[in-house]
């Protein structure tokens, strides 16, 4: 599985680990990633999402998840939640 959030894509990052005597080791840096379930108000149903704790702020912020995925960059997204976001977007074009 791949160690990336579905919503906003961000990944591992790369640094250095830094003794005190400045000796620098490769080391990564790696996304707060937690296995949650999220509703949709406008598929009256849940998604079980692997998504970063920023993430998670950020779909709180923005008013549940039907709003974020309305303003998120498909590029961004993984595939299920590109899949989501067009289901969403054709249950509101119905409505």
């Amino acid at each position: 599985m791949a160690r990336r959030c579905e919503l906003t894509g961000k990944g591992p990052m790369s640094g250095n680990n830094v003794s005190h005597a400045k000796n620098r080791t490769r080391r990564r840096f790696l996304p707060n990633l937690n296995e949650l379930t999220l509703h949709s108000d406008a598929l009256g149903r849940a998604f079980k999402l692997r998504i970063s704790s920023a993430a998670l702020r950020t779909v709180d912020h923005r008013g549940g998840l039907d709003a974020f995925l309305a303003k998120a960059k498909d590029t961004d997204l993984s595939d299920t939640a590109l899949k989501i976001k067009k289901d969403i977007a054709k249950a509101q074009a119905t409505a």
